[in-house]
Parts: C-alpha cells; sequence; structure tokens
C-alpha cells in the first residue's frame, strides 16, 4: 500500500463518496434497521421521537425513521458524504463533526444510533470512551443508544487479504494488508477501481471486555449484546453473541442507573 494513501476514516469516507451508494447497494436498511433492529429497541421500552445517526454516512439509516415517524438528525465526520445525504434528505439537519468529538445538542435523543463499522474506525486507545461519554450527553433520560461492531469473525473475512470476497464489489477490490488478524488488533485494507480513488480503511477489532469497559466508564449501561449474521439472503440475530460465528455484535445502552439529564451540560 502506498503511504501516501488517506488512512484516516474521513480521508477515507470522503474518497469512497462517489461510489458508496453503488457499492453498497445491497444493504438493505428497511429489512436491517426497520425490519430486525427498531423491533428489538421496541421491546426495550423505544418510543418514536427524536434519532441521532452517528457516522450517517449518506443517510442510508435516513428512510426506514423517517417512515416510522422519527425526527432525524445526521452527522458524520465526512463532507463528501454529508454531500450525498443532503441531495438524498434535504429536510434532515446534518453536521460534520468526529463521534468522538460529538457536539451536545442541547435536547436529550430517544435514539442515538451508530451503525454500520462507527465503533471501528474508532482506533486509538480512548477513541471509545469519548465517544461513548459524547453519547451519553445527547441521550434523552430513557433514550437508547444503539450500535454495532465487527466480529473478529468479520475482520478476518475483511482484513486478512490479499483480496476479501466479502468485501469486494465486481469492479472494484478491497484487498486486506496481509497481517495475522488477531483479537483487539488495528488492521488496513487498500479500496480501488474505477471512479474512485484508491484509499485505505484502518479498522480496530474492539474485544467484548474493552466495550463493556468503555460503556460503563462512560456512564451507560448495556441492555443487550445481539448476534448478528448472513445467511444467504437472510439477517440473523441471536440472543448470545459468538465472535468465531457471528459477523457483527448489535449492542444496546442506556444511562446508568443515577445519570440523567444533568450528564447533557
Amino acid at each position: 500500500m502506498s503511504s501516501n494513501q488517506p488512512r484516516s476514516a474521513r480521508e477515507a469516507y470522503n474518497a469512497f463518496a462517489p461510489i458508496y451508494e453503488e457499492f453498497t447497494v445491497q444493504n438493505d436498511h428497511e429489512a436491517w434497521l426497520g425490519g430486525l433492529l427498531l423491533p428489538e429497541l421496541g421491546k426495550r421500552g423505544l418510543k418514536v421521537g427524536r434519532a441521532l445517526d452517528v457516522g450517517c454516512g449518506t443517510g442510508k439509516a435516513f428512510a426506514p425513521l423517517l417512515a416510522r415517524g422519527w425526527e432525524v438528525y445526521g452527522c458524520d465526520a465526512s463532507d463528501g458524504m454529508l454531500a450525498e445525504a443532503a441531495a438524498k434528505h434535504p429536510d434532515v439537519p446534518l453536521l460534520c463533526a468526529d463521534a468522538t468529538d460529538l457536539p451536545v445538542y442541547g435536547f436529550g435523543f430517544d435514539l442515538v444510533l451508530a451503525l454500520n463499522d462507527v465503533t471501528n474506525y474508532l482506533v486509538e486507545d480512548g477513541d471509545l470512551e469519548r465517544f461513548f461519554a459524547r453519547v451519553g450527553r445527547n441521550l434523552a433520560a430513557d433514550g437508547l443508544f444503539l450500535f454495532d461492531r465487527n466480529t473478529i469473525r468479520l475482520m478476518r473475512k475483511s482484513f486478512a487479504g490479499p483480496e476479501s470476497a466479502w468485501m469486494s464489489r465486481g469492479r472494484w477490490k478491497w484487498r486486506g494488508s496481509g497481517d495475522v488478524v488477531i483479537p483487539g488488533g488495528i488492521f488496513e485494507a487498500e479500496l480501488s477501481g474505477p471512479a474512485v480513488r484508491s484509499h485505505v480503511h484502518r479498522q480496530r477489532h474492539w474485544t467484548p471486555a474493552q466495550v463493556q469497559a468503555a460503556l460503563a466508564a462512560s456512564g451507560l449501561a448495556c441492555l443487550a449484546v445481539l448476534g448478528q449474521r448472513e445467511e444467504g439472503e437472510k439477517i440473523l440475530l441471536s440472543e448470545a453473541l459468538e465472535e468465531d460465528r457471528d459477523e457483527k455484535a448489535i449492542y444496546i445502552a442506556g444511562r446508568a442507573a443515577g445519570r440523567g439529564a444533568e450528564a447533557r451540560t
């Protein structure tokens, strides 16, 4: 990989933005978020209200939320991705900001979501704690926080190299660095192909223990950890996560006892 290729999440997604919609055309957020994840949140008391999508990208999660009556806000570190989101959803308020420097909006969100690898792109020690603390300051007292994390199984499918059949899409090639993928490591892959500047995606595998510790340190309580995997065209959720079976861990969190609205000040 060339040393001058972009490696930060912001740089990577600015390069990725022109082809992102076509690259991810098979991702059905209505089926995933609308059909699977929102019902899981409903079981835990979620009521329709105000939602903040952190790492919103081109706004793929907006439509399922808007269709169900949510007032939606979006935030992303990439201005290129936000430009795509604004073109599709001009009425959704958008903000360019890094997840670890998420501003305090001044009102509580009933739902904060961070899907599609947001946590894995936070690679520095302390990043999870900084992000989770900012989320806590934006949650309503009874709000819920929904986020995912790539498991070690998915990290190996994406970053072990030399070319990932899981991540490559026709003309576009996703090539891992060839490093041995071990729990807790940081790994890189290059995306290249027509109409996109070759660039590097850099992710960290956060272990279950690291995520739980970061939630606790940030004043958030983990309410559920679900395992997610794909079988054919089906997305399956399991009540018990298995790192070597599932591709994603789905977390549902809320304020820890005693952490009320004053945390937003």
